[in-house]
Formats: C-alpha cells, sequence, structure tokens
C-alpha cells in the first residue's frame, strides 16, 4: 500500500478517536474517492502515491468550486464547511509553487524546446506538465505559459 494511503486511513483513526468531524468526513471522502479510482477501469489496481495526489487535487479543486457556488447562493455556512475540507486535504497535497517559482519552470520549458510565440503552447505545457505535477493549478499554468510565449514573441 502507498504510504499517503496509509497516513490518511490513520489520520482517519485518529480523526475518529478525537472527534473531529470535519476531518473524518474529508479524510473518509477522500478515501472513498481513492477506492473508486482503483476499481475504476478494466481491472482493480493500487495507486500510486502521485495518483493519490491527482485525486486529492482533482477533490479540493471540487470543494473550491462548491465553495464558490455556495457563497454566490448566500448560502455561507455551506460555503465555509466546503473551505474547511478543502483546507484538510491541502494537508496531504504537495505545496503550492510560488507565481517566481512558476515562471522559472516554464521559462526553463521555453529555452529547452525553443519555442516561441504562442502558436507553440502545446509544445511548452507538455514540457512543464510533469514538473509541475499537482504543485500549480492547470488554468494557472496555461496562464503563465501564454504570458510568457506572448513575452518572447514580441
Amino acid at each position: 500500500m502507498s504510504a499517503l494511503k496509509d497516513k490518511l486511513k490513520a489520520d482517519l483513526t485518529a480523526s475518529m478517536k478525537s472527534r473531529d468531524e470535519v476531518r473524518l468526513r474529508t479524510i473518509r471522502m477522500a478515501l472513498a474517492a481513492v477506492n473508486v479510482e482503483e476499481v475504476s477501469g478494466k481491472q482493480a489496481r493500487e495507486l500510486t502515491d502521485d495518483e493519490i495526489i491527482k485525486v486529492l487535487t482533482k477533490e479540493a479543486k471540487k470543494r473550491k468550486e462548491a465553495a464558490e457556488a455556495f457563497g454566490n447562493a448566500g448560502r455561507a455556512e455551506q460555503a465555509q464547511a466546503e473551505l474547511d475540507e478543502q483546507a484538510v486535504l491541502e494537508e496531504y497535497l504537495p505545496a503550492q509553487l510560488s507565481d517566481e517559482e512558476l515562471a522559472e519552470l516554464v521559462d526553463a520549458a521555453i529555452a529547452e524546446t525553443g519555442a516561441s510565440g504562442p502558436q507553440a503552447m502545446g509544445q511548452v505545457m507538455k514540457a512543464v506538465n510533469p514538473k509541475v505535477a499537482g504543485r500549480a493549478e492547470g488554468g494557472r499554468v496555461a496562464a503563465t505559459v501564454r504570458a510568457r510565449l506572448a513575452a518572447t514573441s514580441s
């Protein structure tokens, strides 16, 4: 079993003992999402830590979007509950890249691929995504790549 899944299970037990309802329901939901991912496809398999991080990232993003929707609908209590769950999930995710770190990675990928101009965006994204791997949202990465390529073409 992966180390991250072991940690989730240990934290589930600890949150049951401490009666921490938010952590308990969030970790249960995360483990359920991991289990669903493990049995999806043609045959069941054990997920790696990287695959579990992708699942947890997806779940954290869902919480963020739900919090925004609840907030826009004037349901502050539900929005706060979603944000609390997102905070618990983020404890298991790698630290997010700062704007400067992301810009450095994008610049390195542009230099590596020799790309210039907006038409080379796919080429640069293909080089950057493995280096970023869950440490920055895809939209944020794409915006940075777009801005850097626009700067190199002018």
